[in-house]
């Protein structure tokens, strides 16, 4: 996982930053896309994959360990599932900074349209 970094003085949430880190790879949101389907097997997950299976799994895990996805083992077989409730943590921070940005956006449109005026 990623190193973490002082805050700038914000709400910490450092299992937000796993979740990034997690999204951050290629592979590991094709994946979670994949899962958007439906369960899959770690073998239909890997299939499209030009990677060696250990290699494959070592992002599963990365994803599992994050709480994006979740897996079942039967047999020998292990099937994963997305799991959303950590998307959600996702979509909350960036409305947050959505609003923030929209906010700030705003006040500086303002400010220069008061400028505006000031100078006609």
């Amino acid at each position: 996982m990623p190193k973490r970094v002082g805050d700038g003085g914000g709400v910490v949430d450092p299992g937000l930053d796993d979740l990034f880190y997690a999204l951050s790879d290629p592979t590991r949101r094709r994946v979670v896309e994949r899962l958007g389907q439906g369960p899959a097997t770690t073998s239909d997950l890997a299939r499209p994959f030009d990677m060696a299976l250990p290699s494959f799994t070592q992002h599963l895990g990365v994803l599992e360990r994050c709480g994006l996805v979740t897996s079942e083992k039967k047999g020998r077989v292990r099937t994963y599932r997305l799991a959303p409730q950590s998307l959600e943590r996702v979509d909350t921070w960036l409305a947050a900074q959505r609003a923030l940005w929209t906010r700030r956006l705003d006040q500086l449109d303002s400010l220069l349209y008061d400028l505006k005026e000031q100078q006609t």
